[in-house]
């Protein structure tokens, strides 16, 4: 819900640093307590990121990071002092996915300690999360509750690059789902892109549902969830709200509730570090790169290239084939590590890297468990790298699928002719189509009907591959895989029952099933496979320190020379920067992707 504020600003005049006098027999300020009984207050009005941003020396800035959450929320549960929990949305945009495993983490710990939430607005995902995960639900007086019911916005580009443009698209595409070209082509989307889609959005609709209507324990807030926006008082007699009041509204309700006497931040703004982030500087100092627990968690979020390199779409973020390939390599051979979790969160990206850290996620998983949890998206690359391990987890609300490949260009040099701007190509060979061919690469140049031809056979055949990788890494055959291939997209829940993931659940799930595999405690310590980057790794490697663990991925401290269009989209027009990052790889030369060839926004 959008709202104009008016923001008047003041001076404030500090007339001296000591103040005035304190009158004597004045009120004195009590210092509230350190110990009893205490409300946890867990804040995620910042977002929880699957990585959190790095900072100075390569320490983190923001510890909120989504796995961090789940070792706080099962800190707040076996914390005898905690009896209860307060849950801050603020105005916090969380993808569906990762809305559904955290609400029933919540859900889990108010079995044992009631979980208050407030929020400044609500929309269909954290709705959906705070209807499963909360006793009661504060709205701010000012807020909204933006529950509108699903839907998913594509845009196609046609009209703006050829009609206005003049530019020339050329798109392939292997899998009649896939709808490549689609937003490069057309106006609007085939039936079978269409189909793919409108069957997916009504498994995530009921699935959203069913989740609001027992979260509530009522039928009716089924059909008010689908007719928003509210106005907080509207909210509360639909009953998609309990009360109206603010965060410490919220906090003081709990106190008297549970005679609790403090509050702690324990994740989120505000919360203490502790020793934390000393202890992280040390054991980076040291050497350490986060391993040494029995179970490793690697996150991969983003899209998927090859290297850090500059290009204009900002392709160094993301998944790398580099970084991903070095420490794989590591959780390979260092025997402290018995089992690894992958955290997966990707659109896809360059075929060819996908591949790569395909085959060394085998290597792993030749010589420990492996085990693959998705969150709001693991599609194209995502879904191809997830194929390798030996167990697959989702959310019933992630979006799987997408086995299919796409690649393609958008030539300038018709635009350029119409500004009086010529390219010409020389090619050395004098035979036709030696041009067209020669600079098949080139910007200026779109590609001819034999170009295409040869690069729809190079296609076809990474096409085969991913149907042999996936069917490799499920114990099947292709011809199984192949009708839920060519490009078609599913909710976690479909893709269960299709084969394509093995067990619905979230990460807390993923991290209990490696540790059966692995033989270990259901207690066994996990953490996250990381690595130092920025001035600590200068630091090593002016220590000397040759081997390949002092070397961060490409691009990690260094210059950025192109301009950063991921970059500025996420600023501008989030919900596009998986789609424009996922494409970088066209724009670095690589012309076949496994990724998700549209902005795919579900609301």
């Amino acid at each position: 819900m959008k709202r104009l504020w008016l923001v008047v600003a003041g001076a404030l005049v500090c007339a001296a640093c000591d103040g005035r006098p304190k009158a004597k027999g004045g009120p004195t300020t009590v210092a509230p307590p350190r110990s009893g009984p205490a409300v946890a207050v867990i804040d995620l009005s910042g977002g929880v990121p699957e990585i959190e941003a790095a900072g100075f020396l390569g320490v983190s800035v923001h510890r909120a990071s989504f796995d961090r959450l789940l070792g706080t929320i099962r800190e707040a549960s076996n914390d005898a002092e905690v009896k209860g929990v307060l849950l801050r949305f603020g105005g916090a945009g969380i993808g569906i996915a990762r809305a559904e495993e955290i609400g029933d983490l919540f859900a889990t710990l108010r079995e044992k300690k009631p979980v208050y939430c407030q929020a400044d607005d609500l929309g269909n995902a954290t709705m959906y999360a705070a209807a499963r995960a909360c006793s009661k639900i504060y709205l701010s007086p000012a807020g909204g509750v933006d529950s509108v019911g699903i839907a998913a916005q594509m845009l196609y580009f046609h009209k703006l690059l050829a009609d206005e443009l003049h530019l020339s698209v050329d798109f392939l595409q292997v899998g009649k789902y896939k709808g490549a070209e689609e937003p490069f082509t057309r106006d609007g989307p085939s039936d079978e892109a269409r189909a793919s889609l409108k069957g997916t959005l009504t498994g995530l609709r009921g699935i959203w549902l069913d989740g609001l209507k027992k979260g509530r324990a009522r039928d009716d807030v089924g059909d008010a969830a689908e007719d928003g926006p509210y106005s907080p008082e509207a909210a509360k007699a639909k009953g998609l709200i309990d009360e109206i009041g603010y965060a410490d509204d919220a906090l003081e309700a709990e106190k008297k509730a549970t005679g609790a006497v403090r509050d702690e931040t324990r994740f989120g703004s505000g919360a203490k570090e502790k020793d934390d982030e000393l202890a992280d500087l040390v054991r980076i100092l040291a050497g350490s790169h986060g391993g040494g627990a029995p179970v490793a968690i690697l996150r991969a979020s983003g899209s998927i290239a090859m290297n850090g390199g500059t290009s204009l779409l900002g392709g160094a973020s993301g998944i790398t084939e580099h970084e991903m390939a070095r420490l794989l390599a590591r959780c390979e051979r260092e025997d402290s590590i018995k089992a690894l979790v992958i955290r997966i969160d990707s659109p896809g990206g360059s075929a060819l890297a996908s591949d790569l850290i395909w085959h060394e996620v085998q290597k792993v998983r030749a010589k420990k468990p492996v085990v693959v949890s998705m969150g709001d998206l693991a599609a194209s690359g995502g879904y191809y790298i997830s194929s390798a391990a030996n167990v697959i987890f989702a959310e019933p609300t992630s979006i799987v699928g997408s086995i299919g490949v796409v690649g393609g260009k958008i030539a300038i040099g018709d635009a350029l002719e119409r500004i009086g701007v010529h390219a010409e190509t020389l090619p050395a060979r004098d035979a036709p189509g030696a041009g067209a061919r020669a600079a098949y690469e080139s910007l200026f140049t779109e590609w001819d009907d034999a170009t295409k031809a040869h690069l729809l056979e190079t296609m076809e055949g990474v096409y085969h591959l991913f149907l042999a990788r996936v069917a490799e890494g499920r114990g099947t055959t292709p011809d199984k895989i192949a009708p839920f291939a060519e490009g078609r997209i599913f909710s976690g829940a479909e893709a269960k029952d299709h084969g394509l993931v093995d067990e619905l659940g979230g990460l807390r799930d993923a991290i209990a099933k490696a540790r059966a595999l692995a033989g270990l405690a259901p207690d066994a310590a996990a953490s996250v496979l990381s690595s130092k980057s920025g001035l600590l790794e200068a630091l090593g490697d002016a220590a000397g320190d040759g081997d390949d663990e002092s070397r961060a991925a490409p691009g990690s401290g260094a210059v950025q020379e192109a301009v950063d269009v991921t970059g500025a989209v996420a600023r501008f027009a989030p919900d596009l920067a998986p789609f424009v990052s996922s494409l970088a790889a066209l724009e670095q030369g690589e012309h076949t992707l496994v990724a998700l060839p549209y902005a795919l926004v579900v609301r």
